[in-house]
């Protein structure tokens, strides 16, 4: 229990400063965007925003997910996560949407001074050291504490690492082009800004796709499942066959049940000690992991 309080902690003290993070540069980017009339960075000043309001839905998934089971919630609340990283998904197409709207405007609109280009370079790079070492952290956490919603977040801002990089990139571009005098540098604004578009959207697909699968029950992977049976099949001289094995998982927590056949005239006493040593075995191989397990009497000589 104590590192189930541990991991819940972790993961509620990275969301916390995943969200303060995201508040700091949504506030910078803004104020370049303002500055310098660059479509790309007001992009990303949206696409930080909408990582904020992820951060935040993420803060509040893991709160609510480390509640036990209740009354109402007989399984947990672990699918918290999964509805969370769904609706950080749908939050960043959002995102996408606004991004090549606003750019394809700067686009038609034609020519546009970019001003103090510096200066946004500035902030993107500030914008990209902070969001590494925020979703290393998150990542880390993530992954020891099996997490939907903290992998989402993390995968936000890693997207907007790669994004940034774009926009730092186009605006030195513009900047080199501008003082060499091409007449059509101002366009490589928008496009890198719909090339932004494009990366987040790619991001916000794979994220609601995982967590639709946690909230329709799939079973856990080819990989977890192949593990599971390699286990079992150790077991055989202790029992006849296994059948009509189930998986799925809800957040973080992992969820076994199945069938296995015994001889009929085993004892209930040494078929309920197998079990036991099943169920142990399969949480030591899968952590965060419910077991159940169905015991049948051989037919044939039962």
């Amino acid at each position: 229990m104590t590192g189930e309080r541990a991991a819940a902690d972790a993961k509620q003290r990275v969301a916390t400063i995943s969200v303060l993070s995201n508040l700091l540069l949504t506030l910078l980017k803004l104020a370049a965007g303002v500055v310098t009339h660059s479509v790309s960075i007001l992009a990303e000043a949206l696409h930080s925003g909408l990582d904020l309001a992820a951060a935040m839905m993420a803060l509040l998934a893991v709160r609510k997910s480390r509640k036990p089971a209740d009354a109402d919630h007989h399984f947990g609340h672990g699918k918290f996560e999964s509805m969370s990283g769904l609706a950080e998904g749908a939050l960043i197409l959002v995102a996408v949407v606004l991004i090549w709207w606003g750019a394809g405007q700067r686009l038609l609109q034609g020519h546009s001074v970019l001003r103090e280009p510096v200066l946004g370079m500035g902030v993107m790079g500030v914008s990209m050291v902070v969001n590494i070492f925020v979703s290393r952290m998150l990542f880390r956490v993530a992954r020891r504490t099996d997490s939907v919603a903290l992998e989402a977040d993390a995968w936000h801002l890693r997207t907007d690492v790669w994004t940034s990089a774009g926009v730092l990139g186009g605006l030195g571009a513009i900047a080199i082009a501008t003082r060499a005098g091409v007449s059509e540098a101002h366009l490589m604004d928008p496009l890198v800004a719909m090339a932004v578009g494009a990366v987040i959207a790619r991001t916000a697909v794979g994220i609601m796709r995982r967590s639709y699968d946690h909230l329709v029950d799939r079973s856990l992977p080819p990989e977890e499942l192949a593990k599971i049976d390699a286990l079992l099949r150790e077991h055989y001289p202790q029992y006849l066959e296994y059948h009509r094995l189930r998986t799925r998982k809800a957040g973080p927590q992992r969820y076994v049940d199945l069938h296995l056949v015994v001889p009929g005239e085993q004892s209930v006493a040494r078929a309920h000690a197998l079990c036991d040593h099943l169920e142990a075995d399969l949480q030591a191989l899968l952590p965060r992991t419910e077991v159940l397990i169905h015991v049948e009497p051989d037919r044939g000589n039962g």
